[in-house]
């Protein structure tokens, strides 16, 4: 069990991570801001859905939401079709131009972290993702309000996170991919 005084340290690095997002949130262009991306990103991950889902899955309001939806259909990144479901709502998808702006923008960030990481193995590398992504998985889901679905897929991850983990205890696996293969739950905080 980790002990308090290895989190407050945790705690200290995890406020500089932060700072480090800013820092390549600020790469991007102007036309693709980090609030940009994550709902191209969520649209690209999970496919078509109403707007009412793309607010849970980006933990906005739905006002917010509307704005960003707005900004790119306006840019021609995302088409909106009507519901066959609910005449009301219209489904929102990510169309293939918006697919080559996430593209650029993830190209983007990958050229801000590669340059900054220079000095740093892809081993490194994939650990502090791995370990990011457990450190992800413990928390669960972080929105407000129940989330089943999410809790669901979070505990199946982490139940492969356990049997890898004993896998690489056992020699099964490399160490460095513990934690790689994890079920992702639909946490996006423009990540």
């Amino acid at each position: 069990m980790a002990t308090k005084k290895h989190c407050a340290e945790l705690a200290r690095q995890l406020r500089v991570v932060v700072g480090v997002g800013r820092e390549v949130g600020r790469a991007l262009p102007p036309e693709t801001p980090p609030s940009t991306v994550a709902v191209l990103t969520v649209l690209g991950r999970y496919g078509e859905m109403r707007m009412s889902r793309l607010a849970e899955y980006l933990d906005i309001d739905i006002s917010v939401t509307s704005r960003h939806v707005a900004y790119l259909a306006e840019r021609g990144w995302i088409d909106r079709t009507p519901d066959a479901l609910d005449k009301r709502s219209r489904l929102l998808r990510l169309n293939p131009h918006g697919e080559k702006v996430l593209a650029a923008s993830s190209d983007r960030a990958a050229e801000v972290l590669a340059a900054h990481l220079s000095d740093w193995s892809d081993d490194d590398v994939d650990l502090l993702s791995g370990l990011l992504d457990r450190l992800r998985l413990s928390f669960g889901d972080c929105r407000p309000g129940p989330r089943a679905h999410a809790a669901q897929t979070a505990q199946a991850a982490q139940t492969a996170h356990a049997a890898q983990a004993a896998q690489a205890a056992h020699g099964a696996l490399p160490a460095t991919t513990v934690g790689t293969a994890a079920a992702h739950t639909p946490r996006t905080h423009a990540n």
